[in-house]
Order: structure tokens, then sequence, then C-alpha cells
């Protein structure tokens, strides 16, 4: 495998997804705005959205790939039956929950959006969208399941590449939104369900290659399956500690009107980010990193976790950078339009000014996560996670009616630099880490090299702060030069100081 070929590969998928989901959310925020419509449905597509999450990005490998690739060394027998032992199990277990919460399905709403309760319009809305948008749970769990088994054969394309059916559906509902008028809201709740069903169809068609599907209700609970559903839970909450730490956000703020969706969209901006960065490089490394740690290959392990953390760290910290200093903009140019008015600008700038703050950290998690999850310990960052989320919520409750919804993203910050911080000192008193000599260095030519992209960046928005101000029609084309300039200053300085070896582009891990 190719770190960096292989990183690249999911990394390309992504951005398209990203950039679809993009134009998804700024036509949702010409259409929708950030009333209580636009909350309502966003608590809608954010339960099913953050189980996709959990699930789809990282979370399932991190205890199905260990166990499955063990399996596989054994033989595709034994690594097919031990794969639909876990798919029976998973198909019942789906069943019986999404159909318990549609039943109970106020409760539940009540429960992930407190604030909601007081406005019947608003909660009864809410109710209606998430009971159509449920369904989806089920659909892309399953389809987290065959691309855990793709990635596990180290195919990330197609995997990567399912999340565009979501965006490409949901973008042709908002066409036809002359059309649907005040019907458009549970369309688009349909769309999620409908998009859920044709990835999992999208995805089986490729995964027959490598797994013969066999639906059978004999249930064998043999120790290898207990050991992977031991694991399960603590993965899930350990790598989708910062979704987890969102959807809490999420409760916290139905408690202020329009709060869900400032925060919303600012999460949507980072995320492109993160999905690179560091969903993409634990995903692309936990394959091979478990089967070197199977092997006992320490020298290996160690190459592949330097190399993962230093791309990783390549990646996000010049785009911590960017956001930090341009949120205002970032947020005008690209959702500042329609029903989008400017005091959403203003205060989904402020909630995106502080997730980038702890950008880096939210990435380092997800990489250093990998590390334990290959040693197949997932114990460990659940418990870090488990103080994490306790932290968070502690701050967020604390002083949520003094600051408002602004606390959200500071608390999910600091949790997550503590989660962050822990994780690398378990990590280092298990020896199941080590910086190699040449780390260090390539560390600090990242900071210098994306400091002069920073200062870069902020002198062309200064430049063109006529044409990025709310009320310019076409701010988004100057924000697409300004970034496309800036990354291109970024990778030169970066060449030139060596803060990224491209040799490293041909190395295989």
């Amino acid at each position: 495998m190719n770190l960096i070929k292989s990183t690249g590969t999911f990394g390309f998928y992504t951005i398209i997804s990203r950039l679809l989901g993009y134009l998804r959310d700024v036509l949702i925020a010409i259409f929708l705005g950030a009333g209580f419509v636009a909350d309502a449905f966003f608590v809608a597509f954010r339960i099913p959205n953050t189980f996709r999450r959990l699930f789809a990005e990282g979370t399932f490998n991190a205890a199905f790939v260990p166990s499955y690739t063990s399996e596989l060394v054994k033989g595709k027998s034994k690594s097919n039956k031990f794969a639909n032992e876990i798919f029976n199990l998973l198909l019942c277990g789906l069943l019986f929950l999404v159909i318990i919460i549609e039943i109970f399905m106020p409760f539940f709403v009540g429960l992930i959006a407190p604030g909601f309760v007081d406005d019947s319009e608003k909660i009864k809305l809410a109710i209606d969208l998430t009971r159509i948008t449920f369904p989806f749970l089920i659909f892309i769990s399953l389809s987290s399941f065959f691309a855990a088994i793709l990635n596990s054969h180290n195919k990330f394309a197609v995997a990567s590449a399912a999340p565009i059916i979501l965006n490409l559906v949901l973008i042709g509902v908002l066409l036809f939104s002359n059309y649907l008028n005040d019907s458009l809201v549970y369309y688009l709740s349909y769309g999620v369900s409908i998009s859920g069903f044709l990835q999992f169809v999208f995805l089986y068609k490729f995964v027959k290659k490598y797994y013969t599907l066999n639906l059978n209700f004999n249930f064998t609970f043999n120790n290898k399956v207990k050991f992977f559903f031991k694991k399960l839970l603590p993965s899930i909450f350990s790598s989708g500690v910062t979704q987890i730490n969102i959807l809490i956000g999420t409760i916290i703020a139905s408690f202020q009107a329009s709060a869900v969706s400032y925060l919303y969209y600012a999460d949507r901006i980072y995320q492109i980010n993160l999905a690179i960065a560091g969903i993409a490089i634990g995903v692309v490394i936990l394959p091979q990193l478990s089967k070197h740690v199977f092997l006992k290959k320490k020298e290996k392990v160690l190459l592949i976790q330097n190399k993962a953390l230093e791309l990783s760290l390549f990646l996000s910290l010049p785009a911590a950078v960017a956001l930090i200093i341009g949120s205002n903009e970032i947020i005008s140019a690209l959702f500042g339009y329609g029903s989008f008015e400017e005091i959403a600008v203003i205060n989904s700038a402020k909630a995106l000014y502080f997730f980038s703050l702890g950008l880096p950290a939210f990435v380092i998690i997800k990489v250093f996560s990998t590390f334990f999850f290959a040693n197949n310990d997932t114990k460990t960052p659940f418990y870090i996670s488990l103080v994490s989320v306790i932290i968070n919520v502690t701050i967020s409750i604390y002083y949520f009616k003094s600051i408002g919804f602004i606390i959200i993203p500071i608390a999910t910050t600091i949790s997550a630099w503590f989660n962050s911080i822990v994780l690398f000192i378990y990590l280092k008193n298990r020896n199941l880490f080590e910086f190699n000599k040449i780390f260090f260095i390539k560390f600090f030519k990242i900071i210098f090299s994306s400091i002069i992209m920073g200062l870069f960046f902020k002198y062309l928005i200064l430049t063109f702060q006529n044409q990025l101000v709310y009320s310019f029609q076409f701010k988004s084309f100057y924000l697409i030069i300004s970034v496309i300039l800036s990354l291109v200053c970024y990778l030169l300085i970066s060449f030139f100081i060596k803060a990224f070896n491209f040799k490293d582009l041909h190395l295989k891990y």
C-alpha cells in the first residue's frame, strides 16, 4: 500500500462529496435560511447523519478491520464466515433499534432537541421529519459494513465515493424547490432515506468480489464475534467523539433560536478538512497497521505512524490557520445568500472560528485512536473520550445561559485538545508510538509554511475586502481565488523548505 496514493484516492472522492455537500447546503441556506423550519430539518438530518459519520467515517472500521484482517490472513472462507456472522447480527440489531425509535419518536426527539418541546409547531415538524429520515440508519450502517470489507482489501475508491449519492439526491430535490414549495423539507427528508438505500445497493455491487452474503439468522456467538461487539461500542464512542460532542452541542443549542442552524453551517466547513486529514488517513492506515501489528513488524508500524501523523498535520494546520483568519468571509461567501441573513453569517462565523481552533486536535484524535485500534485496544480511547465528553458537557451547560450557543464550539475545542493530549500520553507510556528523528524537523517546517500562508491569505482578504462584503453578489468568486492562491503559496513554500518530501509519494507501506 502507498499511504499518500491511497489517502489521495480516498481524499479525492471525499472532496467531491464534500463540495457537493457544500452546494447542497448553499441551496438549503437559500431556500430554508436559519429559521425554525431549517432548525427542524437539521435536527432530523443531524441524527441519522451523526450515525453515518459514526459508522462510515472510520468508527466501524476500527472494530471490524483488525478482526477481519486477522481472519483474512487465514483464508477467504474464514474471513467470509466471520463477516456473515457480523452482518446478520448487525442487520437484526439495526431493524430492532429503528422500529423501537420510530414508535417512541416523540420521546426521542424530545431528548435530542429539548429546546423544541415548548414550540408545538417546531417539535411536531422535527418529529415528522425524523421519522422519515431515520431508516437511513439501517442502510448506511450496512453500507459501512461493505465499505469496511473493501477497505480491508485496500480498495478505498468505491467506499469513499458512495457518500456522493446522498448529496446528488438532495441537490436533485432542491433543484425542484420551486415546484415543491412548503413540501420541500419533507421531500428532502425522504431523499435522505432513499439515498441510504442507493448507497447500500451501490456498495453491494462492488463488495461481491470479496464477500459472499449469506443471510442466516441462526446466530452463533463465538469468541471472535463476542470480541468484535465488545470492541464496537467503545470504538464508536472514541473514534466518533467529535461527532458525539457536536450532537450534544445540537441538543444544548436547541434552547436558542436558530443556534442549531449556526452550528450546522460552521460544522460543514471544517468537516471538509477533517474528512481528508483525519478520517481518510485513519481509514487508509488501519488495515496495513493492523496487519503489521499482527505480524509484529515494529519498524513498519512506527514508520506508518510517523508518516500518518506528519501527513495529517501537513493537511490540517494550514486549513486551521486559514479558517481562523477568514471565518467571517468564508461563511459569507459560501452561505450568505437568499434567506441566510447577515446576522446568521456573523453567528455562524463565530462558531467556525472556535471550531477551527480545535481542527488539528480533531484530526490528531482520529489518527491516534487508529494506533490503539490497530492493537485491538478500543477501551483506552473510549475512557479518554468519555472524560472529554463530560468536560464538554460540563463547560457547555455551565456557560450556556450567560454567553449562549458560542460556548458549544469553545467547549468542543477544549475537550478535543484534552482528548488528543491524553491519547498521546497513553501511547507513549505503553510504547505504542514514538517519534522518529525526522518528525520534529518536518513539524516546525509545516508550522512555518502555515504561518506564511496565513499572512498571505490575510493580505488577500484585505485586498478583496470590498468584494467579500455580505452585499456583494459575486463574493464567492473572490474567496475561491484567495483560497487557490494561498494553497499554491503553501505548497511552494513547503516544497522549497522541504516540509514535504515528494519521494514519499513512491513509498510502499
